[in-house]
């Protein structure tokens, strides 16, 4: 699907959301407006500003997002632009978006202090609506936490080389699901939705983070797809992710030992394990137990979308889920 479409069809809503972005960013000091623009002009999907504008119209009738809306929409955006300015730093990216990084161009402080600067505007934005505030901020704020544990998390289990699929899970709910969680489930409190309402939102968007982040662990065991980014990273930062843990089940347990210790060990002959790892999981149907799980999520995501009333905003959100499950990047 084409996501431009999608923002045509939001028209004023969506042109209101990019502009409390952009003049939230607006600095009297050159080169961080510089930057900022630098950085909006390279923004991506933007599926979390999607996601959220489309729950708040679908939850109130179809009518068009208020202030409120917009601002939580915006703000789902400026928090995910700064979490992505320090993992960055943390993961020592080079490249984001198939652009240099911030930290490659300008080094790890800088990033971190411009992530800083996007996280306080988001917030910034959220403080300054009139609706359910205080729920809203605590929301968003749960997420930051849930993004710094799942940081943390993840590199003790590199570390330890006992990722199982629990620990997984909780490491991209916390890293990536935690903010569609909170960019679906604020946009609902917006619009003053029902309880029950909430909860399928909140359903639908947690189940889709996942699923998103699982496609993107797919990707890494991938050579073949052009996603613009290597296959086999995860692994070299010994990550276990789904589709290998997919391929344990799989070959069994004495296997599944010894290529957790050449995890462990990967920096001994980098490149070699590598290519060995990627085929243990091709040769083992990691890709598809991972591509299953993707799917239930989806499943479960569509399921909760029947509780909200039928409406071309729901359509679009179904569009969504199925853009998720099948992106190509």
């Amino acid at each position: 699907m084409n996501l431009n479409e999608i923002k045509d069809y939001l028209d004023q809503d969506w042109k209101r959301t990019a502009n409390y972005i952009e003049d939230s960013l607006k600095s009297d000091i050159d080169l961080l407006d510089k930057t900022n623009r630098s950085i909006l002009s390279h923004s991506g999907k933007q599926l979390r500003p999607l996601i959220s504008l489309l729950v708040a119209r679908a939850c109130s009738g179809g009518n068009p997002a208020n202030d409120d809306s917009c601002r939580y929409a915006a703000g789902a955006e400026l928090l995910h632009n700064a979490t992505l300015l320090h993992d960055d730093v943390a993961d020592d990216s080079d490249q984001r978006r198939g652009m240099p990084t911030i930290r490659s161009m300008m080094g790890p402080s800088v990033s971190v202090l411009i992530g800083d600067y996007w996280l306080v505007k988001a917030m910034g934005l959220i403080l300054e609506s009139k609706t359910e505030t205080g729920k809203v901020i605590r929301l968003f704020s749960r997420t930051l936490s849930d993004l710094a544990e799942g940081e943390i998390l993840q590199l003790q289990k590199a570390q330890s080389g006992d990722t199982d699929e629990n620990d997984y899970i909780r490491i991209i709910f916390n890293k990536t699901a935690s903010l569609f969680e909170a960019a679906a489930v604020s946009a609902a409190i917006s619009v003053k939705a029902a309880e029950e309402t909430i909860h399928a939102v909140r359903e639908y968007a947690v189940s889709l983070g996942l699923a998103f982040q699982i496609r993107d662990d797919i990707f890494d065991y991938s050579p073949e797809m052009n996603t613009g980014k290597p296959a086999g990273v995860d692994v070299l930062e010994q990550k276990i992710t789904l589709p290998l843990l997919g391929a344990f089940a799989y070959a069994g347990k004495e296997k599944e030992d010894a290529i957790r210790e050449k995890v462990r060990r990967i920096m001994e002959t980098p490149e070699r394990t590598r290519k060995e790892i990627l085929s243990f999981v091709r040769e083992n149907k990691g890709m598809d137990y991972a591509r299953k799980v993707l799917d239930g999520y989806i499943g479960k995501a569509l399921d909760a979308l029947k509780q909200l009333p039928e409406s071309r905003d729901r359509d679009y959100l179904e569009e969504l889920a199925h853009f998720v499950a099948e992106r190509k990047s």
